[in-house]
Parts: structure tokens; sequence; C-alpha cells
């Protein structure tokens, strides 16, 4: 049996900011945006290259507070360059962070073991790690 994880919810106060945020500074995707009900829209979103899509959804819809969902976590094969492309589109984020050791010699001393942190303008978490024999 192959389990594929397709979507996460991430709750959001603001539909319109959030889109804003993850399309157009992130530069995630615009698969979706529609109305399904009076008064209720599903927004998704895809980060380019992720088989794994994000939905927007109210406090209400979700039934979590907006900003609760932390640790999030997309993989690159280049921190460094991750972070200059985040900050060049106006994203607060962190300085590069080792966390751990690797398990085996890697080509690069960041390959598995460099992240760095950002948040949406809710405060959801999100990671980024270098794993570059994905890229």
């Amino acid at each position: 049996m192959n389990w594929t994880l397709e979507v996460v919810v991430v709750p959001v106060g603001d539909l319109d900011r959030a889109v804003g945020f993850y399309a157009e500074q992130l530069g995630f995707v615009l698969d979706h945006d529609v109305e399904i009900g009076p008064g209720q829209r599903m927004v998704q979103l895809t980060p380019p290259g992720s088989g794994c899509s994000i939905v927007l959804s109210s406090p209400e819809a979700s039934q979590m507070p907006a900003g609760s969902l932390k640790g999030l976590q997309l993989v690159v094969p280049d921190i460094r360059a991750a972070r200059e492309e985040l900050l060049g589109r106006g994203v607060e984020v962190g300085d590069v962070q080792v966390l751990g050791e690797n398990p085996s010699p890697q080509p690069d001393p960041l390959d598995n073991v460099g992240f760095l942190f950002f948040s949406d303008p809710d405060g959801n978490g999100w990671a980024v790690q270098q794993i570059s024999s994905r890229g």
C-alpha cells in the first residue's frame, strides 16, 4: 500500500492576506480559489516541485486557531540559495542553522542538518531543510 500526503490545512485569519503571502511572496502556485458555499472559500496552493499542497482555511472551517500550525517543512537542495530567495521576496527568515550531526559524511556539510525558519503573517511556522540528494 502506498500512502501519499496530498494536502495540509493551514488555518489563517485573513484569506486574502494569506494568498498574497503564499502566492506572491513565497511563489506557491495557486491551484484553486473557489467559493464552496455562502461565505465559505477554499484556496489551495502548491509549493513549486511539491507533491503536497496546502489549503488555506478560516479558523471556523478548520476548527484550528489561525497561526496554530507549527512544524510545516519544505526541503530544498541549497539552503543558502533558498534563504536568499526568501529574503528577495520580502519574507522575514532567520539565519541558516545547523541542527544535529550528519549520520554519514556529505559533500556539503549543510546536507540533512541545514535549516532555516520563517512564519506566515498569522504565525504558522515553517522550516526549510537542505537535502541535496533529492534535488
